[in-house]
């Protein structure tokens, strides 16, 4: 009897694994993490060279030595990420833009002109007792 309770969790976790929504989110957290490094390293470089001179002025290292360094890199960290997550989905709403200005213009669809008329005519046949 634990065998069949094994089996349909087993059965249930490899339904779940293999939803196209749980793949899709496990890779975009690997990205994003992978990405939000590159980020903190970027970030980071810039905001040390940019303010090299008064960073040497206080006689610190880096920004993250300053009292609010770290919340202050995490911050641009997090405007830079979002930015670029407002670039991507506004790129993707454009595609999906103009797939939609694309299929409108394409006319009519086949299939559902083909529907639409043999339900008229089922409901003709219908009405003449057919």
């Amino acid at each position: 009897m634990a065998r069949s309770g094994k089996a349909s969790f087993l059965s249930d976790f490899k339904a779940f694994i293999n939803k196209g929504n749980v793949v899709d989110l496990a890779v975009a957290v690997i990205i994003g993490g992978a990405f939000g490094k590159v980020v903190d390293a970027v970030v980071s470089l810039v905001m040390t060279t940019a303010l090299e001179p008064a960073l040497k002025a206080a006689n610190v290292d880096s920004i993250n030595a300053w009292p609010a360094g770290a919340v202050i890199v995490a911050l641009i960290n997090f405007l830079v990420i979002a930015f670029v997550v407002f670039l991507i989905v506004r790129a993707i709403e454009s595609m999906k833009r103009q797939e939609e200005a694309k299929a409108a213009d394409a006319g009519p669809d086949p299939q559902a002109e083909l529907a639409a008329a043999a339900n008229r005519l089922a409901e003709a046949l219908d009405k003449r007792g057919l």
